[in-house]
Parts: C-alpha cells; structure tokens; sequence
C-alpha cells in the first residue's frame, strides 16, 4: 500500500505548498532528515537505511534508538510527508522516494543543512 498525496496541503493545482504546510513540515528533525537524505540519493530508499541514517546524523547509532527512529517514521513522520505530496512511501516494501513537489522546500532545507547536519 502507498501512502498517496493529500491535494488539501497544496497551495495550489501546480503543487505548491503554502508556507503553513511548508513550516509544519520542516519542523520536526526527523521529517528535516528525512529530506536531507532523500535529497543526496536517487529513487527508492528502504526505511531502514534512512532510520541507521537519522540515528547516525543525531549520534546515538544504538539499536533502541535505530527502532524507535524506525517507528516514528513508519507511524507519524512518513505519512505526513506523503500527505503533502512530497514524498511516495510504499508501506509493504517499506521504501521511500522523493517526488517533485520536494523541490519547493529545497531553499528551506539548504538554510537547515549546516545546523542539521553537524
């Protein structure tokens, strides 16, 4: 099952996100990371190469930290990403990809990166 695009975060038909929607979804790490990592790869990356990777970037590479990254990602953070349409988040083979629409929260993620990504 996909977790298909949700057109009542677009600012418009083009795909635009508003800036409420933009800054709702910059706003937690994990989504931030999640962007940053997708950004630096080409097609579908498998959840659990992303969730070693925000648990590297945040310096706890634990095995409890790995699941619990795992978890929020799978529950809260990938969905609402999906949500707006700048992600495509395929739950059964537990990938992610990023779409287009990612493009309008590059300038954002390019202010975030250095304090990020320390």
């Amino acid at each position: 099952m996909k977790t298909k695009p949700d057109d009542s975060s677009s600012g418009t038909s083009t795909g635009d996100l508003n800036p409420t929607t933009i800054f709702d979804l910059l706003a937690h790490d994990h989504r931030r990371y999640t962007l940053h990592y997708l950004s630096q790869k080409v097609g579908a990356v498998s959840l659990g190469d992303l969730a070693e990777q925000i648990a590297i970037w945040e310096a706890d590479p634990t095995y409890d930290y790995y699941e619990r990254v795992l978890t929020g990602l799978h529950h809260t953070h990938l969905p609402k990403l999906a949500g707006a349409g700048v992600v495509c988040y395929d739950v059964e083979r537990e990938t992610v990809e990023a779409l287009d629409a990612v493009d309008c929260l590059t300038p954002h993620l390019t202010l975030t990166a250095a304090a990020d990504l320390q």
